[in-house]
């Protein structure tokens, strides 16, 4: 019972950190400006662990590893941590282990990545009906346009429609059932 509190408290902080820094990592790869409420939290919340990594961890090709790692590393701590708790670091050698660790620790952190493009993505929709010119509706566009404009290639708008947010949320869900 403590240690399914324990677990749980250690997913919801480690996935809400994970967020903050997938979406510093993915606003920087869409030029997504800071000067908006989510960006002043993103940075702010993620500045104490992203600022000295940067003297550590250099960026590649203009990808912000600074960001990305950590959260990488938060999901394989919450992988380790409940793969520990449910006994099963006894069952093989820390060698067979490792390398299926860190697989999970990936695949984790792309379900999030996943997740948010899911979440930007019904968060556009629903500010496009009901406020379109909210000062989260720009940022939110930057975010999940690389994502809709190949879509919007293949699939015009239908009349006054664009099908392209809820083709992408059904091809994000299909891809998830595969990870």
């Amino acid at each position: 019972m403590i240690a399914q509190a324990g677990l749980f408290l250690l997913d919801a902080l480690t996935g809400f950190l994970t967020v903050a820094l997938l979406l510093r990592f993915f606003m920087q790869v869409c030029r997504v400006s800071f000067n908006n409420q989510v960006g002043t939290f993103v940075v702010e919340l993620t500045n104490w662990l992203v600022r000295p990594l940067r003297r550590l961890v250099p960026g590649f090709h203009g990808l912000d590893l600074a960001s990305l790692l950590p959260a990488y590393l938060l999901q394989v701590v919450l992988v380790l941590a409940v793969f520990a708790l449910r006994g099963g670091a006894d069952l093989w050698s820390s060698a067979a282990w490792l390398p299926l660790l860190l697989w999970q620790g990936l695949l984790s952190t792309v379900r999030l990545s996943i997740y948010i493009l899911i979440g930007a993505l019904v968060v556009q929709a629903v500010l496009s009906w009901v406020n379109p010119y909210s000062p989260l509706s720009r940022p939110l566009a930057q975010l999940t346009q690389p994502v809709l404009r190949p879509i919007q290639r293949v699939v015009p708008p239908i009349g006054t429609v664009d099908l392209s947010p809820l083709i992408a949320i059904v091809l994000a869900q299909l891809l998830l059932i595969f990870l």
